[in-house]
């Protein structure tokens, strides 16, 4: 290997871990909506050179997980409700299709597992948590995609629902009346599995039960 090739692989590992870093920290809310993501400050805090990290930075803008801002600079993107509502009613399609082409592919004990998920989610109802009921109802829909025969469709799903998870944190602490109904929901989503229902029907269910979480989203902040 020679040396240019040497640098060239060095130089974008750094720019991978940084974005890896940063990404993690916007995700976990070290860094929150609207915080300035200053090179410098950063290089310090990270002990990573300028380089990478602002390649980095330019991979999480195309994520829209960090906005350029004129004079401010790059932050934290910020969003409001209307583009929480909007990348809710994306994923209802994504998926939608993706639930409906993993399911010829569950078997009985898939589903069962599924079903196990949906029960620990039901049992949070009784002291409810809002944010470790949304982890738990990502793990019940990625029980569903581990079995989409389209890994790039899967690739969309875990980049909308990281997207998502820090646009709104938990929807369901502004609607926590809609987590029982989207546990029943849920319930309905695997019976028709089961049953090997029609793919359409299976994936009008599937995009119906996000776009629920959608309105009634929207219903809570027009009350506001």
């Amino acid at each position: 290997m020679s040396a240019t090739q040497k640098q060239a692989r060095s130089k974008g590992s750094k720019a991978e871990v940084s974005y890896e870093l940063l990404r993690s920290r916007i995700l976990d809310g070290t860094y929150g909506p609207g915080y300035r993501l200053v090179l410098s400050q950063l290089a310090r805090e990270t002990g990573v050179s300028t380089i990478p990290l602002r390649e980095a930075l330019r991979r999480l803008q195309s994520d829209g997980l960090v906005e350029v801002v004129r004079n401010i600079g790059a932050r934290v993107a910020v969003f409001d409700a209307a583009q929480v509502e909007h990348a809710l009613q994306v994923l209802a399609r994504l998926e939608g299709y993706a639930t409906a082409i993993s399911a010829p592919h569950m078997t009985a004990r898939h589903v069962e597992r599924s079903r196990e998920i949906n029960a620990r989610m039901t049992t949070a109802l009784e002291d409810f948590d809002p944010a470790a009921f949304t982890a738990l109802n990502r793990e019940f829909h990625f029980s569903l995609y581990e079995h989409c025969p389209d890994a790039h469709l899967v690739s969309l799903l875990e980049a909308e629902w990281a997207r998502l998870d820090h646009m709104r944190r938990s929807t369901f602490s502004h609607v926590p009346g809609r987590a029982r109904r989207s546990v029943a929901e849920h319930e309905r989503l695997l019976d028709l599995i089961t049953a090997q229902a029609p793919a359409q029907e299976i994936e009008r269910a599937a995009c119906a039960h996000k776009v629920a979480t959608a309105d009634a989203l929207h219903r809570s902040q027009s009350a506001q």
